[in-house]
């Protein structure tokens, strides 16, 4: 057990603040050799670029691996398995692996493909790191207020609350991201609706922009893998096969905008059409030479200008009845 390398699973709802917590990760791993894999839904990979420009070392290109062919949940014999087989092979071999999944994914696939013959003796889950937005349970996108009484009609008929309590019950640890965007009842609420999901003795620890220390995410020991009762999905409790039919995403390529304060405007826009859970990537500014990364999820839109050389397009990502032409128009005009 001792020889086998850790894997960090990353997992929360989209915009929770994922890759903003392994840049912080990766900035303090003070010459630990850490492999990433960053999963996508959707054809256009985003957050690995922002992975690879954190200015470490250990941030460089060849030391993360991106799957873009859907979530990675669903590709674990096709996409998952191939890549942590070519980690293992690599000469030094990491000292720990930290995977970031898609933010439409369920963990548990990810966990159990750990028992697979061929990472089982190599690899164990050191913990499934759950992010939680604080801003966004607050305001009740996410994780409606607990009823006293849950109408059986209604359980279970949302999939965006589902994927959220699905990933908070496979947490080894909880990190509720944005804690100083809320007031202190708010806070206190989130955290309330966080320990509902929770399995019982899983902690929830409260981060900013300055994320956390590296000993408390790292060395959980909690070998998940072999660890699962109490973890399952809603698909797993009641028989059924997980599928994201639910969900759906494009990108747009929009044309360059006349200042960043249109362009903000434009994506403020497209984040009101019905169905728009997020949107991230890179666009541009007349006259300016650096491509614009973007951030924005429910009312919230992050802008600033790449360091590095970006490809063009903005990933948008909702329900699959999303009206895609409306989003669309509103990010090109």
């Amino acid at each position: 057990m001792n020889d086998r390398i850790p894997a960090t699973v990353v997992t929360g709802f989209l915009g929770a603040g994922k890759t903003t917590l392994i840049r912080n990760l990766v900035r303090n791993a003070r010459g630990r050799r850490i492999a990433i894999i960053v999963n996508e839904f959707g054809d256009m990979g985003f957050d690995a670029d922002l992975l690879s420009d954190c200015g470490d070392d250990d941030c460089r290109p060849d030391q993360i691996v991106e799957l873009t062919n859907g979530c990675i949940c669903c590709t674990v014999a096709d996409e998952f398995l191939p890549t942590m087989e070519a980690l293992l092979k690599r000469d030094p071999a990491p000292d720990h692996i930290v995977i970031e999944t898609s933010g439409l994914a369920l963990p548990q696939p990810l966990v159990q493909a750990f028992n697979w013959p061929s990472v089982k003796h190599r690899v164990t889950v050191d913990g499934v790191v759950t992010v939680v937005d604080a801003v966004a349970v607050s305001e009740g996108r996410f994780a409606p207020e607990a009823e006293a009484a849950p109408d059986p009609a209604r359980m279970h008929d949302d999939p965006v609350e589902e994927l959220f309590e699905d990933q908070l019950r496979c947490a080894d640890l909880v990190v509720v991201s944005k804690a100083d965007l809320v007031s202190p009842d708010a806070l206190a609420e989130v955290e309330a609706a966080v320990a509902r999901d929770t399995r019982p003795g899983v902690s929830a620890l409260r981060s900013s922009g300055a994320g956390l220390p590296t000993e408390i995410l790292l060395g959980l020991s909690a070998a998940a893998e072999a660890d699962l009762k109490g973890r399952e999905s809603h698909h797993e409790l009641e028989g059924e096969e997980h599928d994201h039919d639910d969900f759906d995403s494009f990108v747009v390529t929009p044309p360059p905008a006349p200042s960043l304060d249109d362009l903000r405007r434009r994506v403020s826009a497209a984040l009101e059409v019905a169905g728009v859970f997020r949107i991230k990537g890179y666009a541009q500014v007349e006259g300016k030479a650096a491509s614009v990364v973007v951030q924005a999820v429910g009312s919230r839109v992050e802008t600033y200008f790449s360091p590095t050389p970006a490809r063009d397009g903005l990933v948008v990502i909702g329900l699959r009845d999303l009206d895609r032409t409306a989003a669309a128009a509103r990010l090109t005009s």
